[in-house]
Parts: C-alpha cells; sequence; structure tokens
C-alpha cells in the first residue's frame, strides 16, 4: 500500500508540474502579440527557466539522497504555485523572467523527474524500468489533459486565468503529498545496497561525459519543440485551437511511447530505447526541414511527442548500471541539470533565429545534425555487466 501511494505522488507531482511547464507553449503567442514583444523576449524567460530549475534539479538530487520526499515534493509544488498564478500579472518581460524564469523554475526543479526517481528506485527494487517509466508518464498525461483542457478554453478564459488554475492544481496537491509520502527518507530493503561511485569518481570515465553530451542534446531538441511546435504550426496556417490540442497530443504519442520504453529498457537495458527515439527524432527532423505542410507538422509533432520523455525515467537506469545508487540522486542531478540548461538554450535559440531569419528552418536543420551525433554517442555506450 506505502508503495503504491509513492508511486501515486510520484505520477501527481508530475502530472501537475508537466502540465504547467509546458503551458507555456500554449500562451506563448497569445502573449507576445498582446503586448507586441519579441518573441526572444519571452523566449529569455523559458531560457532563464531552463537554467535555474537545471540547478534547482540539481540541488534537490542532492537533497534527495538525505531527506524526505514529502518534505522536498510538498515544498516544491508550493513554490511552484507561487511562481506559476503570479504569471496571470505579468506586464513587462521581466516579471515573466523573475516569476515564470526563477520562483516557477525553483518549485518545478524541486519536483523534478531527478527528486521523483531517486525516489521511486528506492521504493521498487524490481521492474525499476518500468515503474519510473508509469510515474514518469504522468507529465505526458499532464501535458495531455492540462493542456488539452487549457486549449479548448483558452480564447474564452484567457492566457491570464490559465495560469490562475494551474496554480489552483499545485496548491490542491500539497495535502496529498503529505498524507501519501514517508516523514523520512527510506530506502527499501530489497534494493540495490548504496554502493558506487562519486560524482568525482563518475566525472573519471567517458560514459559520463557521453551522458551528458546525450542529454545536452536531448534538452535541445525538447525545449525547442515544446516552447516552439504550436507558434511554429500557427505561422503555417493551423488554427489556434487545432495548434493547442496538437501539443496536448504530443503527451498522448509521449505516453505510449515513455510506458514502452520502460518496459522495454527492463530486458534489454536503457542504450537501444535511447537509440530508437533518436533515430525517429532525425527522421521528423529530416521531413519538416523539407516539407512544412500541415500533415507534415502534425506528423513531426505526434512521431517527435513519443519520443519526447523517453530518456527521462531512463536517466536513473543510466546511472545506475553505469555508477551504482549510492550518490543516485546527485548523478541524475547533474545529468538532468545539463538536460534543463541545453534546453534554455534550445527554447532561447529558437526564438533568436525565427526573430533573425523569420522562420524555424535553420533550427530544425541544426537540430537533425544534433540528434545524428546523439544517435552515435548512444550507440557507443555499452551496458556494463551487473553482478
Amino acid at each position: 500500500m506505502r508503495v503504491a501511494l509513492i508511486l501515486a505522488a510520484g505520477f501527481l507531482v508530475l502530472f501537475v508540474g508537466g502540465g504547467a511547464r509546458f503551458a507555456i507553449g500554449l500562451t506563448f503567442k497569445p502573449m507576445v502579440d498582446e503586448f507586441g514583444w519579441a518573441r526572444g523576449q519571452l523566449g529569455l524567460a523559458v531560457a532563464l527557466y531552463m537554467v535555474v530549475s537545471a540547478f534547482a534539479t540539481l540541488a534537490a538530487g542532492r537533497l534527495a539522497d538525505r531527506v524526505s520526499a514529502r518534505l522536498l515534493l510538498g515544498a516544491g509544488t508550493l513554490v511552484g504555485a507561487i511562481g506559476i498564478g503570479l504569471m496571470s500579472l505579468v506586464s513587462a518581460p521581466w516579471h515573466a523572467m523573475l516569476l515564470y524564469g526563477v520562483v516557477f523554475a525553483i518549485g518545478n526543479g524541486a519536483t523534478s523527474l531527478a527528486t521523483v526517481g531517486v525516489m521511486v528506485t528506492h521504493a521498487v527494487s524490481r521492474r525499476t524500468g518500468f515503474a519510473n517509466a508509469a510515474v514518469f508518464s504522468g507529465t505526458s498525461v499532464g501535458q495531455l489533459v492540462m493542456i488539452a483542457a487549457l486549449a479548448a478554453v483558452l480564447v474564452q478564459i484567457g492566457w491570464r486565468s490559465a495560469f490562475v488554475w494551474l496554480a489552483v492544481a499545485h496548491l490542491a496537491l500539497i495535502p496529498f503529498l503529505w498524507f501519501a509520502l514517508p516523514a523520512r527518507a527510506q530506502h527499501q530493503a530489497g534494493s540495490a545496497p548504496l554502493e558506487g561511485h562519486s560524482l568525482r569518481e563518475a566525472a573519471r570515465t567517458p560514459q559520463f561525459w557521453q551522458l551528458l553530451a546525450i542529454y545536452a542534446i536531448c534538452g535541445l531538441d525538447d525545449f525547442f519543440v515544446s516552447t516552439h511546435v504550436v507558434a511554429f504550426a500557427q505561422d503555417r496556417g493551423v488554427s489556434t485551437l487545432v495548434a493547442g490540442n496538437l501539443l496536448a497530443l504530443m503527451g498522448l504519442t509521449a505516453l505510449i511511447g515513455i510506458l514502452s520504453a520502460g518496459a522495454f529498457s527492463d530486458r534489454t537495458g536503457p542504450v537501444v530505447a535511447t537509440a530508437l527515439a533518436f533515430g525517429a527524432r532525425i527522421l521528423v527532423f529530416a521531413l519538416i526541414a523539407i516539407d512544412q505542410s500541415p500533415l507534415s507538422i502534425a506528423v513531426f509533432a505526434l512521431v517527435y511527442g513519443a519520443t519526447f520523455l523517453v530518456t527521462a525515467p531512463l536517466t536513473v537506469l543510466f546511472v545506475r548500471d553505469h555508477f551504482g545508487v549510492r550518490h543516485l540522486g546527485a548523478l541524475t542531478g547533474i545529468i538532468n541539470m545539463v538536460h534543463q540548461i541545453f534546453g534554455g538554450i534550445g527554447a532561447y535559440g529558437g526564438a533568436l533565429v525565427f526573430d533573425a531569419t523569420g522562420s524555424y528552418d535553420a533550427a530544425f536543420v541544426f537540430l537533425l545534425g544534433a540528434s545524428v551525433l546523439a544517435l552515435v554517442l548512444t550507440l557507443k555506450l555499452r551496458r556494463p555487466r551487473r553482478a
């Protein structure tokens, strides 16, 4: 019963936090249109969010090895509610940078995949890959349900009210976290022994740097697409409602992808699932670079969505397999930190490319090449022999 509550709490944290994080992609164009901002101005707030949440993720990962998930996730959810709720009051770019880029980023980083992944990995000793995937699918389901709901009513309620309702969802979650999660940090007695590399020891291995490079490219891809795909579709003549629902449907295909990857990784390890994800990205980046019709945009979004969170539950498996679990939170945290920082570069860089050229074409070509490199690096990772 306790394990089920822990898994449910992790799922709901990512459901609410994931929906809130991706909402900026839905509100991006209405906000810049209302205020007359350049896309780079709001894109900078998204980039700042990525950097701040990256360091918050690292700090939270280190704390996850020491303090209770109840304290860490509860506090992060409260801070996230404050930041996302106050976004309804912005009237200048620096407001968005402070509230979304700093306050919400700290809260969302504390409730990140790194924190939840450590909690789940210590709670579940068998089929860890699928358990993490099932919990991490909360992000996909949150993207599907919350973004679809907001897209359906955004024109009627406006983008400001959307942020208010996201704050309400955060606050409603806190009592359940207090009930469901243990008051102390716990390690399940049948889980892997607390042995393994420190950060300094891991940094002396080539696998560590390969993982950082892979997750950096993954971040570039992910947050360029999630931030700009709705605006890109609208630029190509897709209606606001359809474009918003396209982002939501990416959550559905992401759910399929993440659950499949989690189950697959328990049998083959994380390398094959990661390689398949980057292979699919290469194909759809190539497609959208040469054809930007509404049909191609839909294919791009839905296929890319299936790869979107595939690497998330695999992070703890890569770390566990290569470096052990003694410093699982710290090592997972730094990998996610790199993912987030480069995600910010992807979000902001995409806005700069659009402002400079009037299109996203150059960004698509660059990410195509980066994904090829990530595939090569992934295939070079050898799965270590377990004891």
